[in-house]
């Protein structure tokens, strides 16, 4: 059996810090030696400073529960840090890691739209991960960092993938209802929520609206240029646990029926597939045919929660298509996708 590679957890104990931890047991490849958070957490063990906020019905693995935890800088063991930190303090702790020779693979957003640094879905733009070399050479770093997409856009940049190679997609709105989930522990408090919708989120409008652009776009040598696709948002929260479903709208350059839509999107396959990277669903995208799916309760974890599961495809009477698309917020959004991007570096030798 060959020997798994070390991996820490910086963040380990919020909301993502946690599936990380969750998704990573019993991994083939990558096994928890470290788990790193704030000082306030640093000397504990785990499961003290966790302080009973393990929110997975399974629980702590024990392994992983006794571990001490860490501060959030290099001198860890191990091979690669996975991120969940806070955007607030992500950014220069994640450049501290990478400096040290650590590869990271984060989920924060300080780092997505930096030139050298790839913004990945596995299943898109697996190529993109080739602005590694170009990002160590530039800053002179013995590691890297790689980012995944804001957990709301990507089901939709899915869907979106799937119908811009058979058709060519030029326009997009967007509607989102976000789970709780997204906003992480304690989250939203429940006077604001319950029986209600929130029909705000700070800064995520804009983050849908640019970097599915950077996703979908073609490296050209030492840059992305990023697709020529215009997409407007309007995010909401609703009180939903996971599982964050989107109204989409979609203008073609090549005019397509709903039921050529529909094999484009079931077609679709990526790279992950083609290598099976253990935390690949075998469908990218599983369409579903009945009139009142998907819904979050019932589909959020497609797939082991890492589908994005599509419904309703139908004429829009302004644009051309529309649908709705649901994808597990913690899972595909956040660390599963983290997780699937550092099985394709570990794949393309980077690790």
């Amino acid at each position: 059996m060959a020997k798994k590679i070390k991996a820490g957890i910086l963040g380990a104990t919020g909301m993502v810090g946690q599936r990380f931890i969750q998704l990573l047991e019993g991994h083939p490849w990558f096994e928890v030696s470290e788990v790193a958070a704030s000082e306030r957490s640093a000397g504990k063990s785990y499961l003290d400073a966790l302080e009973g906020r393990w929110k997975f019905p399974a629980p702590v693995p024990k392994r992983i529960a006794g571990m001490t935890v860490k501060e959030c800088r290099p001198g860890l063991d191990c091979e690669i840090v996975f991120g969940a930190l806070d955007s607030s303090v992500a950014g220069p702790i994640e450049q501290a890691f990478a400096q040290a020779g650590y590869a990271v693979s984060s989920n924060s957003k300080n780092h997505r739209m930096e030139k050298d640094v790839p913004l990945l879905i596995p299943e898109i733009n697996p190529e993109h991960i080739k602005l590694v070399d170009l990002q160590k050479k530039n800053r002179g770093w013995k590691g890297f960092i790689v980012t995944n997409p804001n957990c709301t856009l990507m089901g939709p940049t899915l869907a979106m993938k799937a119908l811009d190679d058979a058709f060519g997609v030029e326009k997009a709105l967007i509607v989102s209802m976000q789970a709780i989930s997204g906003a992480g522990y304690p989250g939203v408090a429940s006077l604001d929520i319950v029986d209600n919708v929130l029909p705000y989120i700070g800064g995520e409008e804009e983050k849908v609206e640019t970097e599915p652009l950077k996703i979908l776009g073609k490296l050209n040598g030492n840059m992305v240029q990023f697709a020529p696709i215009k997409i407007s948002a309007s995010c909401n929260r609703v009180a939903v646990r996971d599982g964050h479903m989107c109204s989409v709208s979609v203008q073609l350059k090549k005019k397509a029926g709903v039921g050529e839509a529909i094999a484009a999107m079931e077609a679709f396959s990526g790279e992950p597939q083609k290598l099976r990277l253990p935390t690949a669903p075998e469908h990218a995208i599983v369409v579903r045919r009945e009139q009142d799916r998907p819904q979050p309760l019932m589909d959020r974890d497609t797939g082991r929660g890492m589908s994005a599961v599509v419904g309703r495809v139908r004429k829009c009477n302004i644009l051309d298509l529309k649908f709705s698309v649901l994808s597990h917020n913690t899972i595909r959004g956040a660390a599963g996708c983290a997780i699937l991007n550092a099985e394709l570096l570990k794949a393309k030798g980077y690790i």
